[in-house]
């Protein structure tokens, strides 16, 4: 039986509480180290597509990543939407940041107040199944989001709609999928992160829990 391959990632390392529109927000120096990791993991691999949201990090992730192929852009394939965070109350803020990717979530929740889960998958599933009934490639790069990614995993692992919320997706991370001509998945690897393989110096936190820290210590500091 035949099969394609689909190298999903997750952009490198970003800060988004540094002053500019999270959805602008660039790589930090710890990030396009850890996307050159990636690119030495995978240098022996010729992609024939290389696809991204469009949002800056993912952009610049894949041109480290795949500095030979012109990246493509698919807005669908954009993170999952949060709400409005200023006014909120920081213990709510906290209990939605820490809550969000835990367990299997419910289509109807919203993330961080803003998108719908079950909207994610209505944007993103049609997109993922473009690029499936496409021909002339045969080896993908996917630059997407942490959300994003684990929307697709479930989708994978189960044939539905089924955000699975533990599957950690670090920064930079690569995770290998196998499809064949009936959409039918395996998953090859999840969370693979070359630039610590084994997550020696990977913080306990889980990746919302470090985004939550990071917001305080924005918050907290001196205006």
């Amino acid at each position: 039986m035949s099969r394609r391959r689909i190298y999903l990632m997750r952009h490198a390392q970003v800060r988004y509480f540094e002053g500019v529109e999270p959805r602008l927000v660039l790589l930090t120096e710890e990030g396009r180290r850890q996307a050159a990791a990636a690119r030495d993991a995978l240098q022996d691999v010729c992609f024939d597509r290389v696809v991204t949201s469009g949002l800056p990090r993912t952009l610049e992730t894949a041109e480290i990543v795949a500095p030979y192929a012109q990246p493509e852009e698919e807005p669908a394939f954009r993170e999952v939407e949060s709400g409005e965070l200023r006014g909120i109350d920081p213990n709510e803020v906290e209990a939605m940041m820490t809550s969000a990717f835990r367990g299997t979530v419910p289509l109807s929740l919203r993330f961080l107040g803003g998108e719908t889960i079950g909207e994610l998958f209505a944007r993103v599933l049609p997109a993922l199944d473009g690029l499936l009934a496409a021909d002339g490639w045969e080896v993908a790069l996917l630059v997407l989001h942490g959300g994003v990614n684990r929307a697709i995993l479930g989708r994978a692992l189960t044939g539905d709609r089924v955000f699975l919320g533990n599957f950690e997706q670090a920064p930079g991370c690569i995770n290998v999928l196998d499809v064949d001509g009936d959409g039918n998945f395996i998953v090859r690897a999840v969370n693979h992160t070359p630039y610590d393989p084994a997550h020696v110096a990977a913080p306990r936190e889980t990746t919302m829990e470090q985004l939550w820290r990071e917001y305080l210590d924005a918050r907290n500091r001196p205006k």
